[in-house]
């Protein structure tokens, strides 16, 4: 099993595809990735040879932000945002979307589970 920037890749798939199972690596860079290796990005995982796999793990750790390293700037442009108080970051701060999409329906994954606020009561009708 290759084992590339701390992800174990799928051995029954092919490399193009293997290589987005890490952070930060989409199809184009995985055949970016692929060329600059000379793999062909149809081999399968299992099939690579120990050279290939390290000439791979060389090209994404010399040219590529992945893992650990991108899940952390990620994390700190946010909390730059919310910490200047920009829109942006007000709307992560207070878990609504963020890039302008509706909140009146829609936006669940955001907001998360309805909370169900109850209705006014209709007062007792007397005779």
């Amino acid at each position: 099993m290759a084992r590339i920037a701390g992800v174990d890749l799928p051995r029954n798939k092919q490399i193009g595809i293997s290589l987005t199972y890490i952070f930060g690596i989409g199809r184009k860079s995985a055949a970016e990735i692929c060329e600059k290796a000379e793999v062909d990005a149809q081999t399968k995982t299992e099939h690579l040879g120990e050279g290939e796999v390290i000439q791979l793990r060389e090209i994404i750790e010399r040219d590529y932000r992945v893992e650990g390293d991108l899940r952390r700037s990620v994390s700190q442009n946010v909390k730059l945002l919310m910490d200047i108080g920009c829109y942006r970051g007000l709307r992560h701060r207070r878990g609504l979307p963020v890039r302008g999409q509706r909140t009146h329906t829609n936006a669940r994954t955001r907001k998360g589970p309805r909370k169900t606020v109850a209705g006014k009561k209709k007062p007792a009708m007397k005779k």
